[in-house]
């Protein structure tokens, strides 16, 4: 079933030079990229995107550190797409994420409260849709 998917590399993957890297895996994949944009995200943007979390304790953290930076934002699709680049990503630890996975290989500890896993993904063909809309059309 062809789907499409959300992704963002995150200010930490922009930074270290990652983008390339991250974006190869899914083409490797053969997921195709739809969409590509960079952006450096808004407090009402986040806001938006993030809305499950309004007032939770790493809430104002995670804002701050979306944006401390550009982000790039991708429209994948695919077979399955959804699915399968969340396990590509591996856990949201990057401790425990394993080898071969883009925060097992890439991702660090938490640092300043947030923790920096390199790249978001929609959960959800719903989210992906909610998502899309909101940081590409």
């Amino acid at each position: 079933m062809t789907e499409k998917t959300l992704i963002l590399v995150k200010p930490d993957g922009v930074e270290r030079g990652l983008i390339g890297e991250i974006l190869s895996r899914f083409e490797t994949k053969g997921y195709v990229i739809e969409g590509l944009k960079m952006l450096q995200p808004t407090e009402e943007l986040l806001a938006q995107h993030y809305a499950e979390h309004a007032g939770k304790p790493f809430y104002r953290s995670l804002v701050d550190f979306m944006v401390s930076g550009p982000v790039v934002a991708a429209v994948l699709s695919g077979d399955r797409v959804i699915e399968g680049v969340r396990t590509m990503l591996g856990a949201s630890d990057p401790t425990t994420a394993a080898p071969g996975t883009i925060r097992g290989d890439y991702g660090r500890d938490w640092d300043e409260g947030v923790q920096k896993n390199l790249v978001h993904a929609s959960d959800s063909p719903e989210s992906a849709a909610r998502e899309i809309a909101l940081w590409l059309y």
